[in-house]
């Protein structure tokens, strides 16, 4: 029945969103991302897995996000002070120059997992993880939302995840299940699903996702 009602909020959220998007100016945006090259990468592809990959994640999803953080809403250490010059419109911006690129896929890696010595079922698991959820313990399949190829949605705000680091997804699953990620209704969305996630299922399911274009 959870699983059930978190995807129909889905769902609903999908076909209920504004469909006017963020009135980024890509070109714009590609100056006011310099400061952001070290850790994201010049194109928004980061090579070190505890940064995420911002390109193509989705102009809506990014321009809230960085909303958030430059209010504080969302903290990341990490950007503290980065965003505090630059106005809403260089928010917009900077998330469309980031959206209009080409996001590079990380790729699934030979992994094992408790009761499960074979990398294929490892990555096997993890994908029925990403498509079916859990009925059992209410968690709802991430494809409602991020889309079977992992494109996310972006008139409704839901992010792209297919090729982002699964180190980094790992770490924002486990930020849903503690309750440290709750600055949005998406974030409302995520505790539901990440509270009846095991570690297990986190593990195989960033690492199905990290290979997912």
């Amino acid at each position: 029945m959870k699983k059930s009602f978190l995807t129909i909020i889905c769902l609903l959220t999908v076909f209920s969103a504004n469909q006017v998007l963020a009135a980024g100016d890509a070109t714009a945006g590609e100056s006011k991302v310099a400061m952001c090259a070290g850790c994201h990468g010049s194109d928004g592809n980061s090579m070190v897995a505890s940064f995420p990959k911002l390109a193509g994640l989705g102009e809506k999803y990014m321009t809230a996000q960085l909303r958030a953080v430059k209010s504080g809403e969302r903290v990341i250490v990490e950007m503290t002070g980065i965003l505090d010059a630059s106005s809403d419109q260089d928010l917009q911006d900077m998330a469309a120059f980031y959206d209009s690129q080409i996001r590079q896929i990380s790729g699934a890696q030979d992994i094992t997992l408790v009761g499960i010595s074979d990398p294929d079922e490892a990555l096997a698991f993890g994908e029925n993880v990403y498509r079916g959820g859990n009925m059992q313990t209410g968690v709802a399949a991430c494809t409602g939302c991020h889309s079977p190829a992992g494109n996310g949605n972006n008139p409704a705000g839901y992010p792209a995840l297919g090729g982002q680091h699964a180190d980094y997804i790992a770490k924002q699953l486990l930020a849903y299940r503690r309750g440290e990620r709750a600055n949005s209704s998406n974030a409302k969305i995520m505790q539901g699903v990440a509270e009846n996630l095991s570690d297990k299922e986190i593990t195989a399911v960033a690492n199905y996702i990290s290979g997912l274009n």
